[in-house]
């Protein structure tokens, strides 16, 4: 699934809140290509975060289909959910890091029950070294900065080769400074990895930084915007 292109057809999702029936997602009509990176913009409760939980199967929708390179989201099992999990990348804006493990630990965690085609640590060194955090493989999360946790979280995703990473506000508890570095750092992993990168923001310097912008309100898509961006090569 190497540079994912993902396509979303009428995808409809609600939520009963009460007596309240939430749309949290209406009749959205979205296609991104392979090797991009796009941004989701809108208010809180626009449905930015529904936009990556049903892409990415960890909610199901009401409505419409989702394909994910060969893989039609929508119709898999729950066995099957789980499998295509396993190839995806998760960023959020909750670092989720293991406290008692190490960085290195943490960052082969998530492939350490199962039989992979690399040799687990020697990726996950290898990464860390690709995010900086060379010399942090033996510490743990308590004795990282906030920047750095979230490259070990980075590092972390890319662990199972993903051609889809999908990022739910990776910035949103750093700093101005640190949130562009840590942009620019998955940029240039898009470019190393041949990522497609889905990711939901509220901060537009943050959105500017990548390929195309497009904008949800009460989940319904209200504007597209295709930057002048450079592509990786």
């Amino acid at each position: 699934m190497s540079g994912a292109l993902v396509v979303l057809s009428s995808v409809t999702k609600t939520y009963l809140l009460g007596q309240q029936v939430i749309n949290a997602l209406q009749h959205v009509d979205l296609s991104i290509d392979a090797g991009s990176a796009l941004a989701v913009m809108g208010p809180s409760g626009s449905g930015k975060s529904t936009l990556l939980h049903v892409v990415g199967a960890m909610d199901h929708v009401n409505e419409g289909s989702i394909q994910v390179g060969e893989v039609e989201v929508t119709s898999l099992s729950r066995k099957e959910q789980v499998a295509y999990r396993r190839s995806l990348g998760f960023v959020f804006q909750r670092f989720h890091l293991l406290p008692a493990l190490t960085a290195l630990d943490n960052v082969v965690a998530p492939v350490l029950p199962r039989k992979t085609s690399f040799d687990k640590f020697e990726r996950a060194h290898s990464l860390l070294a690709a995010v900086g955090l060379e010399d942090r493989l033996r510490s743990l999360p308590s004795e990282l900065s906030g920047g750095e946790q979230q490259r070990v979280a980075i590092a972390r995703a890319l662990i199972n080769h993903p051609g889809l990473l999908l990022a739910d506000e990776p910035t949103g508890n750093l700093d101005s400074g640190t949130g562009q570095e840590i942009l620019r750092l998955l940029l240039d992993m898009r470019a190393e990895h041949g990522l497609t990168i889905l990711v939901a923001t509220h901060d537009h310097q943050v959105a500017a930084e990548c390929d195309r912008i497009v904008s949800l309100r009460d989940g319904k898509l209200e504007a597209d915007d295709l930057w002048s961006a450079p592509r990786p090569s």
